[in-house]
């Protein structure tokens, strides 16, 4: 969340940055709902401050009836404030919580359409032969099967087989590789987390039209949509020492897809469930957008490993969640669809996160300050495999794997 000391400064930009990301809200009721709880909480205070002085003032012999009338008082209209606070706190940390971050100046405006193309790389010429969708390449091959998996679990949940479920293992293992290199520490997480860490990681904030998280009925527990979550989590209520700290978790994604309807989707593209190795960064607010820059430099270097044409987009304030400051995408080229498609992304949060989370830090003088934090996929692994299957393919349906793969599949060179 941000400070609530910089919305008061900065409402109208606060407002204005909450339309441009499409979040209804209504920052001339959270001040004033801010104005109110102040109100009262002085009162309190003050009447604590007071009750304090009274019982000071009696010790070490018997109150006499005036003193004790008075703190009854006291008492009586210290109960009636608390009572008049609780609901006045609730509904203000509410909208509070509900705030979006900001986003720079330069952030095209707009939804999705909007999304800003900032650089390409590699070769997206049409090929002399039509090359297979995934899904039908898959099932013919018996590699993939949608159908039991509906069968299974409903429909977007499947199976990989065979030589494709060891291509996912390999390319998990070479993003592994790839950020730890980078100065990434691998991290196994959990795949399930409390409310406040989904709440503290922005999650919650969402539209419900937008709602990813699938929760436990009867429980404090929810799975998880990417290991940035729990990865948020990791250091909650803690004062980091020497930083940056550098994660990259290796999980599944549990995704509702709820409001997806309408984007691509076939096969593996928008699925309920898929593995993913993500990157996480907590450091320095002077750092951040260099940490940014360089994260984006990292997904860039493994889609250039694997030899898969790319291009990377800087996202419009309509396309952001409620936690982005800022956000890029890297988008495969598809040679079945011609056009790009989502593969990773990368986001800056500045201390969106650190703030719900209580994570700090203490600078040279003493003083703690909020980390800045920011998250980037290194492989949606089922992407990646699409991406793979269909820019490698050759006309007689073979794929030739990147030869970067290779050793991590037995030295096998084909699919």
């Amino acid at each position: 969340m941000l400070d609530i000391r910089y919305i008061r400064e900065n409402a109208e930009q606060v407002q204005k940055a909450a339309s441009n990301k499409g979040f209804k809200i209504d920052i001339n009721k959270l001040l004033e709902l801010d104005k109110q709880r102040r109100e009262v909480v002085a009162k309190i205070e003050d009447l604590r401050a007071k009750r304090n002085e009274l019982s000071q003032s009696s010790k070490g012999s018997q109150p006499a009836a005036e003193v004790i009338s008075r703190g009854k008082q006291l008492k009586e209209r210290l109960a009636k404030l608390e009572a008049e606070a609780e609901p006045l706190q609730a509904e203000y940390s509410k909208l509070y919580r509900e705030v979006p971050n900001i986003i720079p100046d330069d952030t095209p405006l707009g939804g999705e359409e909007a999304n800003r193309q900032e650089r390409t790389w590699g070769d997206t010429a049409d090929k002399d032969f039509a090359v297979i969708d995934h899904v039908d390449w898959g099932e013919k091959n018996d590699l993939l099967d949608f159908e039991r998996g509906a069968k299974v679990a409903g429909s977007k949940f499947y199976f990989v087989k065979g030589s494709l479920a060891v291509l996912e293992l390999a390319i998990a293992q070479l993003a592994l590789d790839h950020a730890q290199k980078a100065g990434f520490t691998p991290m196994s997480v959990p795949h399930l987390v409390s409310e406040r860490i989904i709440d503290g990681a922005g999650f919650s904030a969402r539209s419900a039209e937008e709602e990813q998280i699938y929760r436990v009925d009867g429980e404090d527990l929810n799975l998880i949509a990417t290991a940035e979550i729990p990865l948020t989590g990791y250091h909650a209520d803690e004062i980091l020492g020497k930083l940056p700290k550098l994660y990259v978790g290796y999980s599944p994604a549990y995704r509702k897809e709820a409001g997806a309807y309408g984007k691509h989707s076939r096969g593996l593209y928008r699925v309920h469930q898929f593995n993913k190795v993500e990157m996480y960064v907590f450091c320095k607010p002077s750092d951040s957008e260099k940490w940014h820059q360089k994260m984006v430099e990292i997904e860039e270097s493994l889609c250039q490993t694997l030899m898969i044409p790319y291009r990377v987009v800087r996202i419009a304030a309509g396309d952001l969640g409620a936690a982005a400051y800022k956000k890029y995408d890297v988008e495969y080229w598809s040679p079945v669809d011609k056009a790009y498609h989502e593969l990773m992304s990368c986001s800056n949060i500045t201390d969106y996160q650190a703030r719900r989370l209580n994570i700090r830090y203490r600078d040279e003088d003493g003083k703690t300050n909020f980390v800045h934090t920011l998250n980037g996929t290194v492989a949606a692994i089922s992407r990646l495999s699409i991406a793979i299957i269909e820019n490698f393919q050759g006309r007689d349906g073979k794929v030739e794997l990147p030869a970067a793969l290779q050793p991590y599949m037995a030295d096998q060179t084909t699919l």
